[in-house]
């Protein structure tokens, strides 16, 4: 019998009088009772009738045809053509109604089931032209053939069947019906189910381990399902408002049109096709998912990320460092990788951070993943000379600059000749002190003799330094053209003191110091979250302009 009766629709349970046996005392449900529930009235959410089988055979057609003929009585009948005229008028208080012109002695079971379910939002009235007396209102109505269905609305009338997928079905047309006059919870329910599959759809498009896509899934899930949860209070909110009720039906008239067309009847026919096969939609679905998840993979191919190569064992092992530094260090978790172009005194956060964490007691954690995201470039050399001519031309030039010479040539003269040697070629940047022409001229002969001759030491020990043998041949052999922009040039990494070798490879801080990868990566996982040079954090962005205005701030003073 539940089997039956699930096909039209009609739910059904047991109630155990153990559980509460003065409501059944009271009831007068002394033995075991079938009780049917039917609302009383048209109304929404109106009263609700219990009606008690007491026939003598108990078989399923017997207690089937009971229940079609108690719930027909809830449809209104008619037989003569007046009462047709007077029902076909238009009604404020329902505005849709749906006909059925049939020669039978009542309406099929799955009609008046739809009845039932949409009670207070549709009228269903049966038309019985078995014994018709003027057969012209029904030529008038456009009732050619029996049965017929006939859907009555403001805009017009619509004859169900003609289009694609309306069967004469409970599903199609309940489909059909909730889609002409919905309820504010059959739109809710639809955006649920929309959003919910959009969601899902992220297990697809995440690469990497399989729990962190379960995990990435969860989270989604979360946050859309929150997301439209708070965007339906204002909307529920504002249909309460008596004054926006001429928008509900200016809105519900426009999507009767809409529901109306071929487009809209193909659409159904796919929704009801689906919703009675749900295997074939989840397999058509997860085929769907799978092909998402290949073009993803083929669209990262060139640009891979070390976290898509990842095992679930790694990942989880990141995933808890996260949560561990969020429940220890929640200030300094909180801080994602830094945007602003601020400098360390205009920086709040750099605030906060010394005034939760001082030097004196722990440093702050930072997240190590901007690491991720710092330039890393091959050391590449073109037209590299042999060792033995850089030795023969150092030579050369240590003796053409012999203490003999140096001491007889004035200090200007021999600092403007060394910077003279020093800017020979543009592209090599041994020395560059942009405010040593400050300190010449005037300027000098106007200066004391002893600063004067410290500033000429200064410059000499600097000049000196540059051009020596290794340095020369490094920055004369190296293609400055694949250095990333803004990364100062160099020769040397000041973590380990080594040169660079061709085809090493070098990682740049935001400050634009450069160093070997592997000697930067093993100072910044310690904790050292700086420049060793210059001590900027690099986690920041600096701004190129103000970092050229600090160095040649520093080389004035240093002038």
């Amino acid at each position: 019998m539940v089997q039956k009766v699930s096909q039209f629709g009609i739910r059904t349970g047991t109630f155990n009088c153990s559980n509460d046996y003065r409501s059944c005392i009271k009831r007068g449900w002394q033995r075991s009772t079938l009780i049917m529930s039917v609302p009383q009235t048209s109304a929404s959410k109106g009263k609700v009738m219990l009606k008690e089988y007491n026939g003598r055979h108990i078989t399923i057609e017997h207690i089937f045809r009971w229940m079609t003929s108690h719930v027909a009585h809830r449809i209104k009948t008619l037989h003569r053509s007046e009462q047709l005229v007077e029902e076909w008028r238009s009604d404020p208080a329902h505005p849709v109604k749906m006909f059925l012109f049939a020669r039978l002695s009542q309406p099929p079971a799955f009609f008046s089931s739809l009845s039932i379910k949409f009670t207070g939002r549709i009228d269903f009235i049966f038309v019985d032209i078995s014994h018709w007396d003027n057969h012209s209102s029904l030529s008038e109505i456009g009732v050619t053939h029996s049965p017929a269905y006939i859907l009555k609305m403001p805009e017009g009338i619509y004859r169900y069947g003609n289009s694609t997928g309306e069967f004469l079905s409970l599903a199609a047309m309940d489909t059909f019906l909730r889609s002409v006059q919905p309820e504010v919870n059959d739109l809710f329910v639809l955006s649920l189910v929309l959003i919910n599959l959009l969601a899902w759809m992220d297990l697809f498009i995440t690469q990497g381990a399989t729990v962190k896509r379960f995990v990435v899934l969860i989270r989604t899930l979360g946050t859309y399902n929150s997301i439209l949860l708070v965007s339906w209070l204002p909307v529920l909110a504002l249909l309460q408002l008596s004054y926006l009720d001429s928008l509900y039906g200016y809105s519900l008239k426009l999507l009767r049109y809409a529901d109306t067309t071929t487009l809209a009847s193909l659409v159904r026919s796919d929704w009801t096709f689906y919703s009675s096969h749900p295997a074939l939609f989840l397999s058509t679905y997860l085929a769907h998912g799978l092909l998402v998840d290949y073009f993803e993979k083929k669209r990262r191919c060139g640009v891979r990320s070390p976290e898509d190569s990842t095992t679930n064992l790694e990942w989880l092992a990141s995933l808890w460092d996260w949560y561990a530094s969020y429940l220890f260090h929640p200030i300094a978790s909180l801080q994602q990788l830094p945007s602003d172009q601020s400098d360390w005194e205009d920086d709040p956060n750099l605030l906060f951070e010394r005034l939760a964490f001082p030097d004196l007691w722990l440093r702050p954690l930072v997240n190590v993943d901007y690491i991720k995201a710092l330039p890393t470039w091959r050391f590449r050399s073109v037209g590299q000379h042999s060792r033995e001519q850089l030795h023969e031309e150092s030579s050369q030039s240590d003796s053409e600059n012999s203490p003999r010479t140096r001491h007889s040539t004035p200090p200007h003269e021999r600092r403007g000749h060394k910077r003279s040697e020093c800017s020979k070629d543009k592209s090599i940047q041994l020395c560059v002190y942009s405010d040593m022409d400050h300190g010449g001229g005037s300027s000098s002969s106007s200066s004391s003799s002893s600063s004067s001759s410290s500033s000429s030491r200064h410059h000499d020990e600097a000049e000196d330094t540059c051009l020596t043998p290794e340095a020369a041949s490094n920055q004369q052999c190296c293609d400055w053209s694949v250095w990333p922009c803004g990364v100062l040039q160099c020769s040397e990494c000041v973590v380990c003191l080594e040169n660079f070798v061709s085809e090493e490879l070098l990682m740049g801080l935001p400050c634009g110091h450069a160093f070997h990868q592997q000697c930067i990566v093993v100072w910044l996982a310690a904790g050292r979250h700086c420049c060793p040079v210059c001590r900027w954090p690099s986690y920041k962005k600096k701004q190129q302009q103000r970092s050229a205005e600090n160095i040649s701030a520093e080389n004035t003073v240093r002038d």
